[in-house]
């Protein structure tokens, strides 16, 4: 079996060092670069998949490279990055990065966001018959049980749920729901997202107060996290 490649784009040697080695003692073939122009190039070579991404690079910014792979590819996308600023954390998404870690940070949820970001991938490519939990979600019949009974959603709700099973593991900000499930009109309406979201946990979740799937990113957006089966 080939091993995955990561391309890891950050300016700081150290940081490479330690990134390069926990994903090597997983499984990864690796590669780096330190700018800008280098990361861009090696994406477009290596074509990894996954990239580890650094947003003050020498040459420019980060997004420019989140910008010009998302031209072309949909490979995972993690920020590894010591803006903190919401702000920050929200134009990286909005320019199409999956997730976005604030550094310093630890191996253990470092390797959970990698996990999380090729669960996408995997679960992109299953029949449309997805499960978590207790929920089995028929995503060509539109049709939703939890412990084997309906469970009715109401057209919105469901919109927004498919949007979230079609980025799982994907840090989906506040704009990104909206525009995916009500149109560009609703980019504004934040309080949508959150009515809605407190809807889908009330009928999905077992504790709505403490949701294990339907995860917020604070100040940002939502994901849903689950291992996909069929």
């Amino acid at each position: 079996m080939t091993a995955p490649i990561a391309l890891i784009i950050e300016d700081e040697a150290h940081i490479r060092a330690f990134v390069r080695g926990t994903l090597e003692a997983e499984g990864w073939k690796v590669h780096e670069a330190d700018t800008v122009a280098r990361g861009t190039v090696e994406a477009a070579t290596r074509r990894p998949d996954l990239i580890l991404l650094d947003l003050g690079l020498p040459g420019g910014d980060g997004i420019a490279v989140i910008r010009s792979v998302r031209s072309w590819s949909g490979v995972p996308i993690i920020v590894l990055s010591a803006r903190a600023d919401e702000t920050d954390k929200i134009q990286a998404l909005d320019a199409g990065a999956d997730d976005y870690l604030t550094k310093p940070f630890g191996i253990g949820e470092l390797m959970a966001r990698v996990r999380a970001s090729q669960r996408k991938n995997r679960a992109a490519s299953v029949e449309p018959s997805l499960r978590f939990g207790a929920v089995e979600v028929d995503v060509a019949a539109r049709l939703v049980r939890k412990a084997g009974a309906e469970v009715h959603l109401t057209p919105r709700e469901w919109n927004l749920l498919s949007v979230l099973l079609a980025n799982v593991g994907r840090v989906m900000t506040h704009r990104q729901l909206l525009v995916a499930a009500w149109g560009p009109a609703a980019a504004g309406q934040s309080h949508y997202t959150r009515i809605y979201m407190a809807n889908l946990r009330r009928k999905l979740e077992d504790d709505p107060a403490q949701p294990v799937f339907l995860l917020t990113e604070n100040a940002v957006g939502y994901r849903l996290v689950f291992e996909a089966r069929v």
